[in-house]
């Protein structure tokens, strides 16, 4: 086990290296003139150079990423050329505004998904499985922006009894994570199902059946705990996504998540919030995926972590 995640962890520093050099490029290679951005259009020439030469901007493209890369394994991204203030604390500030969110969903997600997608299975090709086939369908090809948009118009708007932009309040969370919990839940439904038809019907339940166990022993710490597994990666991915920013929910909502933050340091081309947020969201994603693999060995005891 501990060669395993040693290797994992040695694989990660490529990953997370890949994901810094490539928005490195990106936002290089996007048109338009930070500088130029930050002062305006009634800025005249020397100021805008004497601001590129302080960004750095001024610089060969090798330089400039030499200098970067020297700066990442320090953790340093500089100042945020908007708001004057460390660029990584700047995105660390509202990581805990994006946690609630995706937390807050994905607790909805399996409260409601979990259970609809057991009973889903127990009652295959009966009227309560279509009815709930129909539904995880229906919420999975709604896209994000719409039914944050329909839910402002309808609860906000119309009933006027929930917030539609903005943090404060319990209320405020109410509209974007339902809003984000929904195609979670329509994924968690029909994995579970799916999962749970699969393994009911296999040798060591209908021994645990054949020796007279309720059902509902059978069906939960026997068949249920091996349909876990590919739910317990969606899990681990979603949060992971959720967390890392759910850029179009926090954008409809005006959510002060990272998402938020990103989407507004990228138009605003703020190199140093674009990085750090980005390396934040790459780091996320590969610590949830290295937990996702460890907990397959805890669930499944044939799956060899360390082979």
């Amino acid at each position: 086990m501990g060669a395993y995640v040693a290797r994992r962890l040695f694989f990660s520093i490529f990953v997370l290296w890949g994901a810094v050099s490539v928005i490195f490029l990106v936002l290089r290679l996007v048109p338009g003139d930070p500088a130029l951005i930050l002062l305006g259009p009634d800025a005249n020439p020397s100021q805008i150079a004497a601001l590129r030469e302080r960004m750095g901007l001024d610089e060969p493209m090798l330089v400039q990423y030499a200098i970067y890369m020297r700066d990442v394994v320090q953790l340093d991204f500089g100042t945020s050329f908007r708001f004057g203030t460390d660029a990584m604390q700047h995105v660390l500030d509202h990581v805990p505004n994006s946690a609630q969110l995706a937390l807050t969903s994905v607790g909805l997600a399996l409260v409601i998904g979990f259970p609809l997608g057991i009973i889903a299975a127990l009652k295959a090709n009966s009227v309560v499985d279509r009815i709930i086939s129909v539904f995880s369908l229906a919420t999975q090809s709604l896209p994000n922006f719409w039914v944050g948009i329909v839910f402002i118009l309808v609860f906000a708007r119309g009933l006027q009894i929930l917030p539609s932009y903005g943090q404060g309040t319990w209320q405020h969370l109410v509209l974007p994570s339902i809003t984000l919990a929904l195609p979670f839940l329509a994924i968690l439904v029909r994995l579970t199902r799916s999962g749970l038809l699969e393994v009911i019907h296999e040798g060591y339940v209908q021994t645990a059946r054949a020796k007279g166990l309720r059902e509902r022993v059978v069906i939960f710490p026997h068949a249920l705990r091996n349909a876990l597994i590919p739910v317990v990666t969606v899990i681990g991915l979603q949060f992971g996504a959720l967390l890392g920013g759910a850029v179009i929910v926090e954008t409809v909502f005006a959510w002060p998540g990272v998402g938020r933050v990103l989407i507004e340091s990228i138009s605003h081309r703020d190199y140093g919030v674009v990085q750090a947020a980005i390396l934040l969201i790459a780091a996320i994603f590969v610590f949830t995926n290295l937990v996702v693999d460890l907990l397959y060995g805890y669930l499944d005891p044939r799956v060899r972590l360390a082979g």
